[in-house]
C-alpha cells in the first residue's frame, strides 16, 4: 500500500512540478506601425494599414495562417484603443504600443515575405509600401522575447516608423 501512495504521490508531483505557466498571448506577436509626419511625433489618425504581397496585393488569413484572428480575412491594422476615462492620464489598451496601429500575427509569421500598404482615407498623403522584417514583430511572452532581443538586439519591439509625405 505504501508503494502505491508513494508511486501516485510521485507520479502527481511530477505532473504538478511540470506544468509551465502561460502568458495570454502565447504564440501571438505584435506589428506596431506609428505613422507621423516629418518634424510631427503625432501619429496620423483615418490610415488604411493593410498586409501586402510584393506585388500589392492584399494579404488573406486563409485557415488563420499568419493570426489567430480575422479568419480568411485581409489582414489590416487597427488603432491601439484609448481606455482612460475623461480626466484621467493616458491609458492604451496595449500600453507599450501607445497611440499606433496593431495587427496580431503569429510568432511564426514570416515577415520578411510581406510589406505593409499605407493609405490615408482622407488623401492627405502619398500611399506608401514598407517592407517589413522580423525585428519589427512585438513578440509579447517573455520567453520568446528575450529570444527574439538577443538575435535582434535592441531594434527588436519598436513601431514601426512611418514618415508620411503630403500630396
Amino acid at each position: 500500500m505504501k508503494t502505491k501512495i508513494s508511486f501516485f504521490f510521485l507520479l502527481f508531483s511530477l505532473f504538478s512540478f511540470g506544468q509551465v505557466p502561460h502568458c495570454g498571448f502565447d504564440f501571438t506577436s505584435y506589428l506596431v506601425v506609428k505613422a507621423h509626419e516629418e518634424g510631427k511625433s503625432d501619429n496620423i489618425p483615418d490610415l488604411k494599414i493593410t498586409l501586402v504581397n510584393e506585388k500589392g496585393e492584399e494579404v488573406i488569413n486563409e485557415n488563420n495562417k499568419y493570426s489567430w484572428k480575422y479568419g480568411n480575412q485581409a489582414l489590416v491594422f487597427t488603432r491601439n484603443h484609448l481606455i482612460s476615462k475623461p480626466n484621467e492620464a493616458e491609458k492604451w489598451f496595449f500600453p507599450y504600443a501607445g497611440d499606433t496601429y496593431l495587427l496580431s500575427v503569429t510568432n511564426t509569421f514570416p515577415a520578411e515575405e510581406f510589406f505593409i500598404k499605407i493609405q490615408d482615407t482622407k488623401g492627405k498623403y502619398k500611399e506608401q509600401l514598407v517592407q517589413l522584417q522580423a525585428f519589427n514583430m512585438y513578440i509579447l511572452c517573455s520567453s520568446e522575447n528575450e529570444r527574439q532581443a538577443r538575435t535582434f538586439g535592441p531594434r527588436s519591439n519598436n513601431p514601426i516608423e512611418v514618415i508620411l509625405e503630403r500630396k
